[in-house]
């Protein structure tokens, strides 16, 4: 077989980007798809072919997904990173905002999962990697809107695994813990925005401090770092269902599993008060 073709969704910045440029260097063949075009223009050194995609419009990925199976007749692995985090009491924000958060972070990933399946299954073959996060285990004050969709992410990728898999197709979630990205500065701005005066002020101001400060933590970890375990996830023989990855992933998970919920509580604001608000 020809190079495996890949498609990466939300591929401007952050994790996106770099693993469309650590799966062109594994050989694959990659596609990457965003809104902001030109933020992707430093990929095509890297071989990596660019589409517009916009995971709220069903014609735009429609459009893109068929144009990659014009070209090669299939595609081998989709990564659905395409995301963002809504941050803000649930009290305040939206709904219109709230659903906005499920259109891009849950809606988009399913529907593109569903464009690539048929040809997936007609191959008997293809992987399919969805990007969650630590945040589909546990959970954040202000973050209810973008942690239950996590959490959705997680519940529709166990299912999908078990249901494709007589098709040939593997099913893999990336669990990354704190990104160094512009995605903590974006979530920390929409939470002040929504919250940073009233009655949540005080939270708010904590909780936006520490998601700003993931671009530059030594508790969080550059994009590369889960941009391997996506590499991984597409060209191992036997990928792992799940891959907690980065500084702290694990660790917190494991005591998310075994604390209760009243003492996780503590721990959240245990860690949140070490940034001053």
């Amino acid at each position: 077989m020809s190079q495996p073709v890949v498609f990466v969704t939300g591929a401007s910045t952050g994790i996106g980007f770099e693993a469309a440029r650590r799966l062109a260097a594994h050989g694959f063949t990659v596609y990457a798809g965003a809104r902001r075009v030109e933020k992707m223009e430093p990929l095509r050194a890297d071989g990596v072919r660019i589409l517009p995609l916009d995971v709220t419009d069903d014609a735009s990925m429609g459009a893109a997904v068929g144009e990659i199976l014009a070209a090669h007749g299939r595609i081998d692995v989709l990564v659905n990173n395409a995301g963002y985090g809504s941050y803000g009491s649930l009290e305040e924000v939206a709904l219109a905002e709230g659903r906005r958060q499920f259109e891009v972070n849950l809606f988009g990933l399913a529907r593109m999962t569903q464009l690539v399946l048929p040809a997936m299954r007609a191959a008997g073959r293809g992987r399919i990697i969805n990007i969650s996060s630590i945040g589909g285990k546990m959970y954040e004050p202000l973050g209810a809107w973008y942690h239950a969709t996590k959490f959705a992410v997680e519940g529709l990728s166990d299912s999908l695994r078990v249901e494709v898999k007589p098709h040939g197709i593997d099913v893999s979630i990336i669990e990354p813990g704190g990104t160094q990205s512009e995605w903590g500065a974006i979530s920390a701005e929409g939470l002040l925005a929504n919250s940073g005066s009233g009655p949540y002020a005080a939270q708010a101001k904590v909780v936006a401090a520490a998601l700003a400060s993931t671009d530059g933590s030594a508790m969080s970890s550059h994009p590369e770092v889960i941009a391997e375990a996506i590499v991984h996830a597409a060209s191992s023989k036997r990928p792992r269902t799940r891959y907690p990855v980065g500084r702290g992933a694990r660790a917190i998970l494991l005591l998310r599993r075994l604390l209760p919920d009243r003492a996780f509580d503590v721990v959240l604001w245990t860690i949140y008060r070490r940034f001053p608000g």
